[in-house]
């Protein structure tokens, strides 16, 4: 974990995102007035800026493994002082780095699980089928394993469960079988090898406007950044980390990360939802940022309860249980 240090205005300022939901995450965290949130996925600064200008009383110290995203939000950021703290980590790691700074408890927490528009962009991030680029993948490409290197250590097997589970593709037996004989053919190295495997296991036709190879390169994604088992570590320890009062934002782009979300937001003893539903992105915002159609917003307060109370064992009578 490193802190990136606010500084120098001599650097360019590139790569614009635009943020999903922003007046929405805004509005939620309304209620705040002041006290310390966390930006788990800070990425190029978007919801960090919003919060920072509309609520005067908050910090925020914000997460991210891409140093490319920290380095843009380092300039973005640099007028609000000492408001912001930015910080080279997976969020995964939030506790410990909580407990190492003697922080007990958040006010808020924040995190938009989608991949940005620039990380999909960057043909040298090999995230997407529309640009040729390495089998890459990595969030933080200062180390851990490739796609590449994921596909060569997985068997056939292992691989078709990784795009069944991940990826949600029914057809993953056969994706798996024609991806593997492209890579023991020497015939697999950049994201386009990868489309041609899964066109020539699917066939090139799209379903719903939708290219045959997305639900792949989602699921190899995620299983190189581990993403569902960071999001599972978060929403593990927010009831723990929240004081009563405090509020979670979590955006999600699709069904396995908003499961996750909800089933963390369902033990009314410890949640307060906004609404029994997600919000979605307004007609207006899709038509302007049409990557923001699949996202989801869930809002929940911490209550004031400490612990979920557990069931009583049956034929226990309540009130001589609390004697």
């Amino acid at each position: 974990m490193r802190a990136i240090a606010l500084a120098s205005d001599d650097e360019e300022i590139r790569r614009p995102h635009v943020t999903v939901m922003r007046d929405e995450v805004v509005e939620a965290f309304a209620p705040l007035g002041s006290g310390l949130v966390v930006d788990a996925t800070l990425g190029y600064g978007g919801h960090t800026e919003a919060l920072l200008r509309a609520h005067p009383g908050l910090s925020v110290v914000g997460f991210d493994r891409d140093l490319e995203a920290l380095q843009f939000s380092r300039h973005r950021l640099a007028p609000f002082g000492e408001r912001v703290q930015l910080v080279h980590a997976r969020f995964g790691v939030l506790s410990d780095w909580l407990a190492h700074h003697g922080i007990s408890h958040l006010d808020g927490v924040i995190a938009d699980l989608g991949v940005s528009s620039p990380q999909l962009d960057d043909a040298e991030r090999g995230l997407s089928f529309r640009f040729e680029g390495p089998l890459d993948m990595r969030m933080d490409r200062s180390h851990g394993e490739t796609a590449l290197e994921l596909i060569a250590r997985l068997s056939q097997d292992e691989l078709a469960d990784v795009i069944f589970e991940l990826g949600e593709e029914r057809r993953s037996r056969r994706i798996a079988a024609c991806i593997k004989q492209e890579h023991d053919s020497d015939k697999l190295s950049t994201t386009h090898d990868l489309r041609r495997a899964v066109v020539r296991a699917l066939g090139p036709r799209r379903v719903a406007g939708v290219d045959p190879s997305t639900r792949t390169f989602q699921a190899i994604r995620i299983a190189v950044n581990r993403e569902l088992d960071e999001l599972a570590s978060l929403t593990g320890i927010l009831h723990r980390t929240l004081r009563p009062g405090g509020v979670a934002a979590l955006i999600s782009f699709h069904s396995l990360e908003d499961r996750l979300v909800k089933r963390c937001f369902t033990e009314r003893a410890l949640w307060k939802k906004s609404s029994s539903k997600p919000t979605l992105p307004t007609l207006a915002e899709r038509d302007v940022n049409p990557r923001s159609r699949s996202a989801k917003l869930r809002v929940a307060t911490r209550t004031g309860l400490t612990q979920v109370p557990r069931p009583l064992p049956e034929g226990v009578d309540p009130r001589e249980a609390q004697r």
